[in-house]
């Protein structure tokens, strides 16, 4: 095992070298992400760190292969590797989320919906979606969007009082707006999402219904969120954030809906596939069905409940209350900080999150009213509960300090510390 490792390093540092004398610049540029990863504590909640195998398909050769079509079906010779390795996604993604039809190749997130989009819909076709500011996705029906320009959108949205899901606002202006297709999943939201109660709504005006679990979809399969596969036409993913893959995206549908999806995949919205992505997906699928993955997510899942009690107990307001899954999102402005100003500021301290808006946000997206954190990565790094306290501390010290220097250096070097304790890779 020692000479594996040894050869492995070795060859790691083969190719490092290659690509310093082929293009130093692009080296150093990877060279200080990496340390940025190892030496920062990483807490956007969309983002990750894959396994070096995910990591090692990734950059594979499978980069110079054109694969057009699907495996048995190519417009190019030379496809037979390409077809095991698409095969094997689709297996494992399949046996994953105990799918009828998955499709492996879309690009992103937002290429699976809109594959999906052009499967089921025409321009000018009604759609109902979570507004963006409530925690859904620019996909959604954001008028920035292709799907806020190509569709008339209805928004959904939370109760005030609550910050929860307003599903009977919901049923109404589902009962109104008659959409064709109704979208749920979001991109900022720390509750449950009732699928069942959406495809009741849905059924009760004839429409198709879409969930995307882009954020989700590692709680899903490891059964620690209810999955929306039983009752939505089509589930959309990106392979990224909490499944732990390369960034990526996935669709998921009924049998029914099976060759019009994919022809909307290809040729409707794209040419060759990554192939070497496809493949580092398939090594992130057979890395989810195991028990260690569902052991990480369950973990992912409690230091989210952690951290936001240790954050709420520091005197900051957590939307909704606290938190079912990943993330959470705080309220900073009540305290006199803008989420832009927060970022900096713990950017600054060895600490990434991101500004986000909250529910009825008065302040402009670029500058939001709050912070959204997420436990991925850290988990990743193998963090525990306490570790979560001890990151809500240091957070809640920079933000109270309003991003005073010596504070700051003092986080940092207490960043540092716990990095070093769980190193990446």
């Amino acid at each position: 095992m020692t000479n594996v490792l040894e050869a492995a390093a070795t060859g790691h540092e083969f190719l490092e070298r290659e690509l310093s004398d082929a293009d130093p610049e692009i080296a150093e540029a990877i060279r200080i992400e990496t340390s940025r990863q190892n030496e920062t504590l990483e807490l956007i909640a969309s983002e990750n760190h894959v396994s070096r195998a995910v990591l090692r398909a990734a950059g594979s050769v499978f980069t110079n292969k054109y694969a057009e079509g699907y495996p048995g079906k190519r417009y190019y010779g030379g496809c037979g590797p390409t077809d095991i390795i698409e095969n094997l996604a689709i297996e494992r993604a399949r046996k994953l989320f105990d799918a009828e039809h998955v499709n492996v190749q879309p690009h992103s997130g937002s290429q699976a919906n809109m594959a999906v989009y052009f499967t089921v819909l025409k321009p000018g076709d009604v759609i109902m979606g979570m507004d963006l500011s409530h925690g859904g996705h620019l996909t959604h029906g954001h008028p920035l969007s292709y799907s806020g320009r190509d569709f008339k959108v209805v928004a959904y949205g939370v109760k005030k009082e609550s910050e929860l899901i307003d599903y009977d606002e919901m049923a109404r202006l589902a009962e109104e707006s008659r959409p064709k297709l109704i979208i749920c999943g979001a991109s900022a939201y720390s509750r449950v999402i009732d699928f069942k109660r959406i495809r009741e709504i849905a059924d009760s005006v004839g429409a198709l219904m879409m969930a995307d679990i882009a954020h989700i979809a590692g709680l899903v399969v490891t059964g620690e969120h209810p999955s929306p596969v039983p009752y939505a036409d089509f589930v959309t993913t990106t392979t990224h954030k909490t499944l732990r893959g390369p960034r990526a995206g996935l669709v998921i549908c009924k049998e029914k809906y099976a060759k019009d999806l994919d022809r909307s995949v290809f040729p409707g919205i794209q040419g060759g596939p990554l192939v070497h992505i496809i493949a580092a997906k398939a090594v992130a699928f057979r890395e989810a069905l195991s028990s260690e993955f569902k052991q990480y997510q369950k973990q992912v899942k409690s230091n989210a409940k952690a951290f936001a009690a240790a954050f709420a107990d520091h005197g900051f307001r957590i939307v909704s209350g606290g938190t079912d899954n990943h993330l959470f999102l705080t309220d900073v402005f009540s305290k006199g900080i803008t989420g832009k100003d927060g970022e900096k500021m713990l950017e600054l301290a060895g600490i990434t999150v991101n500004k986000n808006t909250i529910p009825f946000d008065q302040n402009k997206p670029m500058v939001a009213s709050g912070l959204r954190m997420g436990t991925p990565a850290v988990t990743t790094r193998g963090l525990k509960e306490d570790d979560m306290k001890q990151i809500a501390a240091l957070i809640a010290r920079v933000l109270e300090s309003k991003g005073d220097a010596d504070t700051t250096g003092e986080v940092l070097k207490s960043v540092r510390e716990i990095c070093h304790r769980f190193p990446i890779y």
